[in-house]
């Protein structure tokens, strides 16, 4: 049986961790394809909520194996604790495994993530200063250090060794902090993390593979969204990896003619975390209603979410780059109660209308959002289970949607359970 993707289409938050639980009761691995634990997923299953960072969503339905993927950067100390808060709550964790081809954040990692941004100054990223970027870059610099380098002492002292040469010296001298200690940092990683973390490391891709080959299903879940895709995003108010579905292949090990089925997860409404163009922000007292109705506030961070209203250029845009087949929707009850809603239908480049996302960044910095009109509705929705007991005005902002992006909306988030799903013929 081929894999589906789950991508965020906006700028994160979108509930990628719900719907992927949603749908992991009918899977066999569930593989976390790309970032680290600067992005988190909040799950909640009778009214109790859980809070993800590296684990994948499927970890809570004991049939369903959860995988980190060799396209995710680790820190150990922050998976392990993870494991432990979750095993404290009578979740098991022992499915769990592990891409040994999977990079690690280092401690240098996360002191350069910090003295970066604050060098930046009024031009910071906005990062969450968790190491993430120094992580890829040391990844695509080729002097990483693995998952597998856990298991061989040898190997990840000269690694170690080779790498605090060049960053104490860039910490000490560039950015006036000082220097790391090797052994106390071998020390923490391979006798304290590495006896925790050895057992879970395993083959990922052969995992992969041979479930795929035995015909059962596979779900490939990411962290971020589309726009905040290295190359595709809007850069440089970026993650350092690519969330969209092609990185989804090469960061869980498969070939694009493995996937059959791209579920694009789109908030009803849009939020961003951090620095970065916005067309749609809103601000002010709807701005505030949104935010509280909408529990916008980071995951992992706390941080205040920006904002705004739905954007339809945007989503048509992740639809194309994702080859998406379907949109999970998230979140409709939260625009309950206002006597309208809005969708951006095009942008106004100085009286040029723009159908399209523009490829240049400057454009984006200054377009003014076209938007629609549409009827609000009233009622409470939180309880509805069928498509066809949601308000009028509520179904018909559902198909102006889909007719907008051009795939179907089979699923609309009617609140924060689990359950709280409406299905939609596809």
């Amino acid at each position: 049986m081929p894999a589906t993707v789950v991508v965020g289409t906006q700028w994160g938050d979108e509930g990628k961790g719900k719907l992927t639980d949603l749908l992991a009761k009918d899977v066999r691995l569930v593989v976390r394809y790309q970032g680290g634990h600067n992005a988190g997923h909040t799950v909640v299953v009778d009214g109790e909520s859980f809070t993800l960072q590296l684990v994948p969503s499927g970890v809570l339905y004991p049939s369903t194996v959860p995988v980190i993927g060799n396209g995710v950067v680790v820190d150990p100390a922050v998976l392990v604790a993870e494991c432990d808060a979750l095993e404290a709550r009578g979740v098991d964790t022992s499915r769990l495994v592990v891409s040994g081809n999977a990079h690690l954040i280092m401690p240098y990692h996360y002191e350069l993530d910090r003295a970066t941004e604050r060098s930046l100054g009024r031009n910071k990223l906005g990062t969450t200063k968790r190491g993430i970027g120094p992580a890829y870059a040391d990844k695509a610099a080729r002097v990483g250090l693995r998952v597998q380098d856990l298991l061989d002492a040898r190997i990840f002292r000269q690694k170690l060794e080779i790498a605090l040469r060049e960053k104490n010296a860039v910490l000490a001298r560039v950015h006036n902090r000082l220097a790391l200690d090797e052994e106390e940092i071998a020390h923490r990683y391979l006798d304290e993390l590495a006896p925790r973390v050895g057992p879970m490391v395993g083959d990922a891709v052969a995992l992969v593979h041979d479930a795929l080959d035995a015909g059962e299903h596979v779900m490939l879940e990411g962290a971020q969204a589309t726009f905040l895709d290295l190359d595709h995003g809007t850069y440089p108010f970026v993650t350092s990896s690519n969330p969209t579905a092609g990185g989804a292949c090469v960061g869980a090990g498969i070939g694009p003619r493995d996937v059959d089925r791209v579920v694009g997860i789109a908030k009803s409404y849009v939020t961003r975390v951090g620095a970065g163009p916005f067309p749609t922000e809103l601000h002010g007292e709807l701005a505030d209603l949104l935010v509280e109705r909408g529990h916008e506030y980071g995951t992992n961070t706390g941080r205040r979410r920006r904002p705004g209203w739905l954007d339809l250029v945007m989503l048509r845009h992740a639809v194309r780059l994702n080859s998406v087949s379907e949109i999970a929707l998230t979140k409709l009850d939260v625009l309950t109660g206002l006597p309208s809603v809005k969708v951006c239908v095009a942008y106004d480049d100085s009286g040029e209308r723009l159908e399209r996302f523009p490829y240049h960044q400057s454009v984006l910095h200054r377009v003014v959002p076209v938007y629609e009109e549409m009827p609000g509705w009233e009622e409470d929705i939180s309880g509805v289970t069928r498509a066809e007991e949601l308000p009028a005005a509520a179904r018909d902002y559902v198909g102006r949607i889909a007719a907008a992006a051009g795939v179907p909306v089979s699923l609309v988030g009617v609140g924060p359970g689990r359950e709280q799903f409406v299905r939609f013929a596809a």
